[in-house]
């Protein structure tokens, strides 16, 4: 039963409905989060929300697709189980009981939307190796 929730689960996180419920909450909100220590009190009404909005939704998707589904069983049973559930559901189902996890989220959605994700193409240096080759020919060649 765990398997076929947790399956359900991330069928459910991938379709559009909810990538739409998320993303547009996430747009609603992002520019309230700063990445500092300390956190404004409109961080838990925030919270407080996507918890509702989004558990919920999870919950009623799941009632309706697993018969007798009950979500205070299932979130027991997740918190002794977490380690056979992947880490990209983890995470997910973790902004629903974790503040930390939620902020993060928060966080790293507005970096990208202000353009300050990770980029690694500045860390990187790109050279041709017939070049050197080339360069090392010419140079000994002059000795």
């Amino acid at each position: 039963m765990f398997d076929r929730v947790i399956g359900t689960i991330e069928d459910l996180i991938i379709e559009d409905d909810f990538q739409n419920l998320q993303r547009s909450f996430m747009e609603k909100y992002y520019l309230e989060f700063e990445d500092t220590e300390e956190n404004k009190l409109v961080y838990t009404s925030i919270f407080i929300e996507y918890t509702e909005l989004l558990e919920k939704y999870l919950e009623q998707q799941l009632m309706e697709r697993i018969p007798g589904f009950n979500m205070k069983d299932f979130t027991r049973y997740l918190t002794q189980h977490k380690d056979e559930v992947s880490g990209e559901i983890f995470d997910m189902l973790l902004t629903f009981t974790d503040f930390m996890a939620f902020k993060e989220m928060f966080l790293d959605y507005r970096a990208e939307r202000e353009g300050r994700g990770l980029d690694l193409s500045t860390g990187l240096v790109v050279s041709s190796v017939r070049l050197s080759t080339a360069t090392a020919h010419v140079t000994g060649s002059d000795s």
